[in-house]
């Protein structure tokens, strides 16, 4: 068996229903109008069936960002050259990045994942080297990877996780990524799961212009139509029009909800990572929160597929694992929303 099926094989096929009504109930009789916290009190409740106690410490916090180059650039679909991408993994094993000051502030450790980056890093480099080969075909021309890759850069991020748990264990994972042009194969990918017109799954990425955002769409609609990936078969498009690094984040997904870790999955790249995972693994979507509403219009249909609201919307669209991080918080502050704000009975109201 790979790793892979022992993985999917090994996720609960559901949470604690004990924990969870226990949540329920204490959320209900709690000195407040039953509700009145709105979506706080549903994390706060899937928590705890995640974690099977209604007194949830989320102490031990990681941000995993995966990193990838894509041939696809070679279209002209990223106002970045692809030279950018290690020169970012450098910065997040420097601790220069955003999602460093953003994650450092929420208490979480970084760390990034070269999962197919165009570039050999020093091996003494603090990232996880995970490189399955140096960035993806231009899938206009050719499928940007083989099948066996695919399931390689899945691999990986489960990889990953099984490190993670060796050091401690981790009570929540966050995802991330970098990658110059990957809002390309992330709309690909939505495109061919979905069948929903390319034109309205796609977004400016880095801030190209309309002439620019007009060419990436021809760019998807060749490569669907070039290769045709099966929507039934989530390797399939992952392998003929996807990235490592999503790859690697649909890895980690499943190897956190096989380890039973709550997932934050951050912009349009970690959610396509994401909807990789649960397509493959439905009961992994149990484990999972998306972060904040992307400014990539794409993520709403991945979204809508995976039935997950997003948590804020700060007009983000940096990736890295960002909009993760600032999620952390909230995660923590459901969690003591749930086991300290007093019941009714416990502060002796009874006329109630």
């Amino acid at each position: 068996m790979s790793l892979l099926e022992h993985t999917i094989g090994s996720i609960p096929k559901s949470l604690n229903q004990e924990a969870f009504t226990a949540a329920k109930d204490r959320l209900l009789n709690q000195a407040k109008p039953p509700g009145s916290l709105g979506i706080m009190e549903d994390i706060s409740a899937r928590l705890a069936a995640i974690k099977g106690t209604i007194d949830v410490h989320l102490i031990n916090k990681r941000i995993v960002t995966c990193a990838g180059d894509h041939g696809v650039t070679q279209e002209g679909i990223s106002l970045f050259p692809a030279e950018v991408t290690p020169q970012m993994v450098l910065n997040f094993a420097a601790g220069g990045a955003s999602v460093n000051v953003i994650g450092d502030h929420a208490g979480a450790v970084v760390k990034a994942a070269d999962i197919g980056v165009n570039y050999d890093f020093d091996p003494d480099l603090p990232i996880f080297h995970k490189k399955v080969r140096h960035g993806t075909a231009n899938f206009t021309k050719e499928p940007a990877m083989t099948r066996d890759e695919a399931i390689l850069s899945i691999e990986a991020g489960i990889e990953i996780v099984g490190e993670l748990m060796t050091e401690a264990p981790v009570d929540l994972l966050g995802t991330g990524d970098m990658g110059i042009g990957n809002t390309t194969p992330s709309s690909a990918i939505i495109a061919a799961f979905s069948g929903i017109p390319v034109g309205k799954l796609t977004g400016k990425g880095t801030g190209i212009d309309d002439a620019a955002l007009k060419n990436k769409i021809a760019v998807i609609q060749r490569g669907l139509d070039l290769h045709k990936p099966n929507p039934s078969d989530p390797i399939d498009i992952l392998s003929k029009v996807g990235g490592l690094e999503i790859g690697g984040l649909a890895g980690l997904v499943l190897g956190a909800a096989a380890h039973g870790i709550p997932v934050i999955c951050d912009g349009l790249i970690s959610t396509a990572g994401a909807l990789i995972a649960c397509e493959l693994a439905p009961c992994a979507r149990q484990y999972l929160f998306a972060s904040h509403k992307s400014v990539e219009i794409g993520q709403k249909y991945m979204h809508d597929r995976l039935g997950l609201t997003p948590l804020i919307d700060l007009q983000f669209r940096l990736g890295e694992g960002t909009g993760a991080a600032v999620c952390m918080e909230l995660l923590d502050l459901s969690t003591r929303i749930l086991a300290d704000i007093k019941t009714f009975e416990e502060v002796g109201v009874t006329n109630v």
